[in-house]
């Protein structure tokens, strides 16, 4: 299998430890970790097998596999089974991403380059242009676009034919991609969170592609503050890997994990510092809420944006915190956690603010009806 890069690159700055998003030296070291097939692929079970069902009757027949979309948060493996998707196909790789294709031209360049049966993979197909989208359409179902030459009443449309390809879409916002380009999608890959188990399995698995003795029990301790996440998984490995290099024997095990991941202040759950200063903040400030998404940034020195996409998603999700319409309320589990006494009425504990309750399950109403 063969790789090739259609002007793509990764802007995500990466500068935590628990940040999902890739940085510059994940992208340098993951290419030696990721696995090279379905088999060695660990986690996402029903994902794998659905996905090895669409590959193999694909290849049964001697065609282009349907087009496929993985969607899921970021740091899950979506770029690594792009590639294992060429290699089971046996066909070459082509890479690019949707900031880099802003005119139509730029994706009619890619498109007209492919070889037959080659797959190529949209990263951020999100981020595409609304131009680029809908030469895409055409390119997706009948492999072929329309070339427009010149401008006004006389221009002229030139149709290109494409070899057959297959395109594998991945986005951590499948909201936002437009009906008709999802219905294109022959198969649609909903990535999730992984187990502990499983990221345990990978740790292990990353640590014997480094060199680097490590017992299960520290595996598991480093899985336990990854938040579920590959890519936090292995960033972890590495920096623990520092670690225990310079203050031990360079082998790893649970005291050296604890005691590198203390230094580094990821605690058990996989918060970091600023995802305790929110907490921290929101409690001790506030009074645990609600309180609006613009103060409690300010409170903490950051930007809105950063703690609404940043610390937000983990710590609803972990459920420390609730999004209401009246502000930013923290629930009960979020003051045991930092070891501070329960309040009465705190969300999560009965009983409990009907109000506040209403607001949150109206809330949801909402996001389901949208």
């Amino acid at each position: 299998m063969t790789i090739e890069s259609s002007g793509w690159s990764d802007d995500s700055t990466g500068s935590r430890l628990v940040d999902a998003g890739a940085n510059e030296d994940d992208n340098t070291v993951e290419g030696a970790l990721r696995p090279k097939s379905l088999d060695t692929f660990i986690g996402q079970q029903r994902v794998k097998d659905q996905l090895g069902l669409v590959l193999q009757a694909a290849s049964a027949r001697g065609r282009s596999a349907d087009h496929v979309l993985l969607a899921g948060p970021p740091g899950l493996g979506k770029t690594t089974l792009s590639m294992i998707i060429a290699a089971e196909l046996g066909m070459p790789l082509r890479v690019t991403s949707g900031p880099a294709l802003q005119h139509a031209g730029d994706l009619a360049a890619v498109l007209s380059s492919l070889v037959p049966g080659e797959v190529l993979f949209l990263d951020e197909i999100h981020r595409m242009s609304r131009a680029a989208e809908e030469m895409l359409y055409l390119a997706m179902e009948d492999f072929r676009v329309d070339i427009i030459v010149g401008k006004g009443p006389g221009a002229t449309a030139i149709p290109l034919e494409l070899p057959p390809f297959t395109l594998v879409g991945a986005t951590t916002r499948a909201g936002l991609l437009p009906g008709p380009l999802r219905d294109r999608f022959g198969f649609t890959a909903q990535m999730d969170f992984y187990d502990v188990d499983d990221i345990g399995a990978i740790v292990r698995r990353s640590a014997a592609l480094l060199e680097v003795e490590i017992s299960a029990d520290a595996a598991g301790e480093i899985a336990r503050r990854s938040r579920g996440t590959p890519r936090v998984a292995n960033r972890l490995l590495r920096r623990v890997r520092d670690f225990a290099q310079v203050k031990g024997n360079g082998r790893i095990d649970m005291t050296m994990a604890q005691a590198a991941l203390t230094l580094y202040e990821v605690d058990e759950i996989g918060l970091d510092r600023l995802d305790r200063a929110v907490l921290e903040s929101l409690l001790t400030r506030f009074g645990g809420g609600p309180v609006g998404l613009s103060t409690l940034a300010v409170s903490v020195g950051e930007e809105s944006e950063t703690v609404e996409t940043v610390c937000e998603p983990f710590l609803v999700r972990r459920g420390f915190l609730a999004r209401t319409p009246r502000g930013r309320v923290a629930t009960a589990l979020a003051w045991s956690h930092l070891g501070m006494a329960v309040p009465i009425g705190a969300m999560g504990q009965l009983p409990m603010d009907l109000d506040l309750l209403d607001d949150v399950k109206s809330e949801q109403n909402a996001e389901g009806r949208t």
